[in-house]
């Protein structure tokens, strides 16, 4: 016989596996058949009373046994489902945390740029002087820029001094030059008169 075939009849037989219809069956039988033995001594009766009694407790034992396999189910379902919803509230929450671990990165990177740019910016300061000292060469370049003003506006006033002296310079010499022009013009007719005046050898 094949494992199939005896497999298939134990179920016809056992119901869902657990026996339960055969008991049933066995104790519907044994009633029946009390019920159609009234010739049976009383001690026959009492021992196939027993036999039922205890079919009747194997039944109810059976039937214990399943209500609380059912109840247990019945737990293990709202356990499974108890523990999906805990699932999927962790899930959420999961991806909450994530989220805000996503912008905390983000803050992060700009937290990390701006150091990065605040590092350079310190180091492109501490490389220039510092402004004490920047204020101490300003003045000083201020000062150095008043005395050469100074010093340029006494250069001009000498050089329009000597400007003028030049002229006055200038015009006196041509004032000599003119006075030297009618002397020697004065000096060439007085010799040209004594020389007719001189007597004929």
């Amino acid at each position: 016989m094949a494992d199939e075939e005896v497999i298939r009849r134990r179920l016809l037989i056992d119901g869902d596996g657990t026996g339960d219809d055969r008991r049933l069956n066995l104790l519907l039988k044994s009633i029946v058949k009390y019920c159609n033995s009234p010739n049976d001594t009383a001690e026959d009766k009492q021992v196939s009373l027993d036999r039922m009694l205890l079919q009747l407790t194997q039944c109810e034992h059976a039937f214990e046994k399943s209500r609380l396999q059912l109840v247990m189910s019945h737990c293990e379902l709202d356990n499974y489902e108890t523990l999906a919803k805990h699932i999927e509230t962790s899930i959420q929450g999961a991806w909450v945390e994530i989220e805000k671990t996503k912008e905390e990165l983000e803050q992060a990177k700009t937290v990390r740029k701006n150091k990065c740019e605040y590092e350079v910016l310190a180091q492109v300061i501490n490389e220039q002087p510092d402004r004490k000292q920047t204020k101490i060469e300003l003045e000083e370049r201020r000062k150095q820029h008043a005395l050469l003003e100074a010093q340029d506006q006494q250069l001009n006033k000498k050089l329009e001094m000597r400007s003028k002296q030049f002229h006055v310079l200038l015009a006196s010499i041509h004032e000599i030059e003119v006075l030297l022009a009618e002397d020697d013009s004065s000096f060439d007719l007085d010799d040209l008169d004594d020389v007719e005046m001189l007597p004929a050898m």
